[in-house]
């Protein structure tokens, strides 16, 4: 076995532009700039996934290849793939592999002149144009020709361009259910972990508080999408260990609230409300309160025209939701440490129950009344904080704390409930995958956003089987 390419010696002079001269016209060099990026990724797919001709492999100078591991793809700096082991000429080399369309994009990068390349034991192209690669050192690493099928050019040109959603529909129905349940477990653990992430963010932000990092991310949840940024900045904007010294007495905790969101601003109101707002008796009592709270604690709110109501349903608007928050903090029954003691999905349910301060029984808005409504949270509300929140928490605390109970019990909450019931679920549905829970729905969500809408079909298991496929034999019409 070889680690590299064994040198070869350099000749006196400045040997790499007489190589360049040599190996490449300056017009074939140029010819980078048309080359498209989505061949280039295709070739890197056909070569990852060993999707070789049937006729034997071998190198521009008619040397035998045999692929053994094509390597770990880098999407970082550097060649394209690591650690590879390709046998050429019955000699085994462990290196790196370069791809490229055209074999001159090879001095257009400016390999010839980084070091990171002199280890590449084989540049694969799909197009040699008369080009034979170098590296910085003077060595020539070995070229193969690799052509990429024409079967998955057509299915990858359709993936890209149908009208249809998701455009790999037809691929669908004739999938293993072992195939489905594999890449969509991956998804939702993939999910998860982008959450963990989130929250391992907003517990440094809070100075390694995880009580804060638990506080904020409800948050942002009850703003249930819309508002979900405007929580989650109120929140960080919150004073929690100000907050704690008046936890008994839910007035000044829903001054305190209202006051840091910016709603106790006449300005942020729209205009046609702005009299009305300014003339209501429980307005007038918060923002006197929150003036003194504001002045004790020195604190600034954050812009009150953040917040949306536009075509909102009142039982979503801010007003409502913070009166909510108010309710649960004051009550103490929800908690990072409460949470994690949880044991059953009805526990979480109760630690979640929660309903609105007096004032909003009766009140959508400031100064104005609507009928008496205690505006408890929903089941089907505490189900979507369920998911977005306590299984995300349960993960990332059970991850920060190497607790295996709390990383699987989070998974458990995601099998036990109801699959979400959105566009993005029914659409997958209507192609013929099985959505059995939450863990399903989250996971289908996951592919739409990070898969689907950024065409990254290439990364998708889906995908793969599309582009595989001779559509004759295997697409259902």
């Amino acid at each position: 076995m070889k680690q590299g390419l064994t040198k070869i010696k350099k000749e006196k002079g400045p040997v790499l532009p007489r190589v360049r001269d040599f190996f490449c016209s300056f017009a074939k060099i140029n010819t980078f700039h048309q080359t498209s990026p989505v061949m280039e990724q295709l070739l890197h797919y056909v070569w990852k996934h060993k999707l070789f001709p049937l006729s034997a492999l071998t190198t521009t100078i008619g040397q035998d290849v045999e692929v053994i591991d094509p390597g770990l793809h880098n999407s970082n700096a550097g060649p394209d793939f690591f650690n590879a082991k390709v046998r050429i000429n019955g000699t085994l080399w462990v290196g790196n592999v370069e791809l490229h369309t055209k074999a001159s994009e090879w001095f257009a990068h400016h390999h010839d002149r980084d070091t990171a390349y002199n280890n590449v034991v084989l540049h694969v192209v799909e197009e040699e144009d008369n080009c034979q690669a170098i590296t910085e050192d003077g060595q020539k690493p070995p070229q193969l020709v690799l052509p990429v099928p024409q079967k998955v050019k057509d299915n990858y040109e359709e993936l890209l361009h149908t009208d249809a959603y998701p455009p790999c529909y037809r691929i669908i129905p004739n999938l293993s259910r072992l195939l489905q349940h594999s890449w969509m477990s991956y998804l939702q653990t993939e999910r998860l972990q982008q959450k963990t992430e989130a929250i391992e963010a907003r517990a440094k932000a809070a100075g390694g508080s995880w009580e804060q990092a638990f506080f904020t991310t409800l948050a942002r949840n009850f703003g249930f999408g819309v508002n979900g940024d405007a929580f989650e900045t109120w929140a960080m904007n919150l004073p929690l260990d100000a907050a704690a010294h008046h936890r008994d007495d839910p007035f000044q905790i829903e001054a305190l609230f209202f006051g840091q969101a910016g709603l106790l601003n006449v300005a942020a109101v729209t205009e046609h409300r702005q009299l009305e707002t300014a003339a209501d008796a429980h307005f007038q009592s918060l923002s006197r309160e929150y003036t003194y709270l504001a002045h004790k604690f020195n604190l600034t709110p954050i812009d009150g025209r953040m917040w949306r109501f536009l075509r909102l349903r009142p039982q979503n608007f801010p007003y409502i939701r913070i009166a909510q928050l108010v309710n649960l903090y004051c009550s103490r029954q929800c908690s990072l440490s409460l949470m994690a003691n949880c044991q059953s999905l009805d526990d979480v349910r109760r630690m979640l129950s929660t309903e609105t301060t007096p004032y909003w029984h009766t009140h959508y808005t400031f100064g104005q009344e609507s009928k008496t409504n205690d505006k408890q949270l929903s089941k089907a509300s505490k189900d979507v904080l369920v998911i977005n929140t306590v299984v995300p928490m349960l993960y990332a605390y059970g991850r920060h704390t190497a607790s295996e109970k709390l990383c699987d019990r989070a998974f458990a909450f995601l099998e036990q409930l109801k699959a979400e019931d959105n566009t993005i679920v029914r659409m997958w549905q209507q192609c013929g995958l099985s959505v059995d829970n939450a863990g399903d729905s989250q996971a289908l969500i996951q592919l739409k956003r990070e898969y689907c809408d950024k065409k990254e079909c290439l990364r998708c298991r889906f995908g793969y089987e599309y582009l595989k496929v001779k559509k004759a034999d295997a697409f259902i019409r």
